[in-house]
């Protein structure tokens, strides 16, 4: 239950884990140039918990590697219903955890994959402006809400 109210998907599909990235010694030589490439971004991504059940955003499916895309930082997430409505939280998430990760060269997008939500194109405006995403950051109720999906299950 999330603030007293029952669960929009009470009983979402769960996939499975993708497995983990074979690190290169190239890309542990702290001296050699290494891009940042897609299962990297989606490694980043991968373990961010849902707002609304004790699972991941890679085990709901809402963030798959083929939807994560390179140069600018691109990231496309599925809400797991049409009607979600933890889905600008959700991308906030997304976006938080690159921007903190990521070094400041890098333009992150994040948006709903087209087609997949109701309210597609509202939450994507959210999550395109810098000044609603700010103050949405200065809200300490949201920040925590927020660094509680970052943050890893115990």
């Amino acid at each position: 239950m999330v603030g007293g109210s029952q669960l929009e998907n009470a009983n979402p599909l769960i996939y499975g884990r993708a497995g983990e990235r074979q690190v290169t010694a190239q890309e542990e030589d702290d001296n050699a140039p290494d891009p940042i490439d897609d299962r990297e971004i989606f490694d980043l991504i991968r373990s961010i918990n849902d707002p609304e059940h004790p699972l991941t955003l890679e085990e709901l499916n809402v963030v798959e590697e083929i939807r994560v895309k390179e140069g600018t930082v691109s990231v496309e997430f599925t809400p797991t219903i049409p009607h979600c409505s933890m889905a600008t939280l959700i991308g906030l998430s997304i976006k938080v955890k690159l921007l903190r990760s990521l070094p400041e060269r890098f333009k992150v997008d994040v948006h709903i994959t087209p087609g997949t939500h109701a309210s597609e194109h509202a939450v994507n405006k959210q999550l395109a402006d810098k000044e609603r995403v700010a103050a949405a950051l200065e809200n300490s109720h949201l920040l925590e809400v927020v660094n509680q999906c970052l943050s890893a299950r115990s």
